[in-house]
């Protein structure tokens, strides 16, 4: 993957909107290495819909895997807040074999660009 890191100072708004359009691209395009280069090593994502957290790099491939490609996830970009400088909230629009969902991503970078952190839920 391209660098897309934040830079000395952390991570810019564009930076976190970057970062989150490459995760829907990567995760629409069923692309899981793809995503997984988005993750810090130890970062986590907590998704309290699926009643689980995920830890490291082989727990978010078990979520990608199993929430995206499993349901053949299609996620589409509706709009973005930066929370803070490491942190925003990506609202989303999911379908698949699941049906239809609205959700929320809050997502923390760390100083490489990297997510750290992601917080999912449905609305």
């Amino acid at each position: 993957m391209q660098n897309i890191g934040g830079g000395a100072m952390g991570p810019t708004h564009e930076h976190l909107r970057l970062v989150a359009d490459a995760l829907i691209a990567a995760t629409n395009a069923l692309d899981v290495e793809r995503a997984l280069s988005l993750f810090a090593q130890g970062a986590v994502i907590d998704d309290p819909s699926t009643g689980h957290r995920f830890d490291g790099h082989a727990g978010i491939r078990r979520y990608i895997e199993q929430y995206f490609v499993g349901y053949q996830t299609v996620t589409r970009f509706l709009s973005i807040k930066r929370l803070g400088t490491h942190r925003a909230r990506v609202r989303v629009d999911f379908t698949g074999d699941f049906g239809h969902e609205i959700g929320r991503l809050e997502i923390a970078m760390d100083a490489m660009g990297l997510i750290a952190r992601l917080d999912a839920d449905l609305e």
